[in-house]
């Protein structure tokens, strides 16, 4: 779907004081102002409730780790030039992380795993660094440092990961259908693919990487999914099925990904005790559910041009008062909805009740509360929806209830 060049979300980051870049700070390195980061906030909450909810176990690991552990995991001969400079200390050398899928490793490998207790789902918001060159560097779609919902499930046998892939995908459907986001409309499926006769990209195994497509072929064509097949763009440790998306300028980039590993656990020695008390090699899927939340909130931004749904916008309602008299009652209001969880605040400047309506509406605020001398009387406020244009007067449980709802279900 074409997406208006108006929606750039450099442009309306700006209008909306979401999020700004210094160069201070450096490039590629995005600073979220309170409201940017509301949004991104919500967006956290939200996938890493639903993954606990279906099954992973969310943990925590460093932004850094020696420099060997990424040789280990093949990532500093393949990605080296995208990664930033080793930093040495106390006479040993360590990198800002491009990945997470070595720091969850070393978490499996902390004690012996059951087959019971397979598959393993380590699931992450983890903080990732990584040196894009300059010419590449765009808003929050590409930037040099990046929150990835990064998860890496660990299974018994081929079928279980190919099982696990597809509740990957449909963990994925669920997240694009709360934003609104419809397949082969808004994003498409890509089977990402190897080269065998690029050894220096890609790990070395021919009979690995054809049965690793051909699983995931397969598993696309049983789900009924329309998908594109490409050449040489796979990770180097297996293939993947990514989702990708265009931004307003009609580029395509990669917003969530599922990746099939047959690399990893041999490199890490990453194994499980069978029914048979006997040691056996683990199989690996890595995925991201939400991908970077920089760059799906690049998307989102986009998508809705800036009026984001309720339980996504920074401020959900804004209480007018029509004028300085009704301001006490407008902080009621204002201090009765904060203490139901829903983000609001009040204008009780000098202008005019016509300039406070036009700047809400320019920031794209879902709901304005207009109180006069009725409201104050009545104790009810006067609602104006930014989709539904005015409504009834209510009391302020009914609105807070109404509201309450919809943000609940994420509509």
């Amino acid at each position: 779907m074409d997406i208006p060049l108006d929606n750039d979300h450099k442009k309306i980051g700006k209008e909306l004081d979401l999020f700004t870049f210094s160069d201070s700070v450096g490039k590629g390195l995005p600073l979220f102002t309170p409201k940017g980061s509301v949004i991104r906030r919500e967006l956290e909450r939200f996938i890493v409730d639903e993954e606990i909810r279906r099954g992973y176990l969310h943990v925590y690991t460093p932004d850094i780790a020696k420099l060997d552990l990424y040789r280990k995991s093949g990532h500093y001969p393949h990605y080296k030039d995208s990664m930033y400079a080793p930093i040495e200390i106390d006479k040993e050398q360590f990198m800002l992380r491009p990945m997470t899928c070595p720091h969850h490793f070393e978490l499996y490998l902390r004690k012996p795993v059951s087959y019971r207790e397979l598959p393993m789902r380590i699931a992450e918001l983890a903080k990732l660094y990584r040196y894009e060159q300059s010419g590449e560097i765009m808003g929050l779609q590409r930037v040099r440092t990046f929150c990835l919902a990064d998860a890496h499930i660990i299974c018994a046998d081929e079928e279980q990961a190919i099982d696990e892939i597809g509740k990957a995908l449909d963990l994925i459907e669920y997240v694009t259908s709360v934003f609104g986001l419809k397949l082969d409309v808004d994003y498409h499926y890509r089977l990402s693919l190897g080269d065998r006769t690029n050894t220096e990209k890609y790990y070395e195994n021919d009979a690995g990487w054809e049965k690793a497509e051909d699983l995931l072929r397969k598993l696309m064509q049983n789900r009924g999914s329309k998908f594109e097949e490409s050449k040489d763009e796979a990770a180097f440790y297996g293939p993947k099925i990514d989702i990708q998306m265009k931004n307003v300028n009609g580029k395509e980039d990669t917003a969530f990904t599922v990746q099939y590993d047959f690399c990893m656990p041999d490199r890490f020695d990453l194994s499980y005790i069978g029914e048979d008390g006997e040691k056996h090699r683990a199989f690996v899927v890595h995925r991201s559910s939400i991908g970077a939340i920089e760059r799906i909130m690049a998307f989102l931004i986009e998508k809705y041009g800036g009026a984001f749904p309720l339980w996504l916008s920074p401020v959900q309602v804004r209480v007018l008062s029509v004028s300085e008299k009704h301001t006490a009652y407008a902080r009621e209001v204002a201090g009765a909805l904060k203490a139901a969880h829903i983000r609001a605040e009040t204008d009780g400047s000098n202008e005019s009740l016509g300039k406070k309506i036009r700047a809400a509406k320019t920031e794209k605020i879902p709901y304005l509360l207009v109180v006069g001398d009725a409201e104050v009387e009545a104790k009810t406020v006067s609602v104006e929806s930014r989709d539904a244009g005015k409504l009834n007067a209510v009391s302020i449980a009914d609105f807070i209830t109404r509201v309450s709802e919809e943000i609940k279900a994420r509509k």
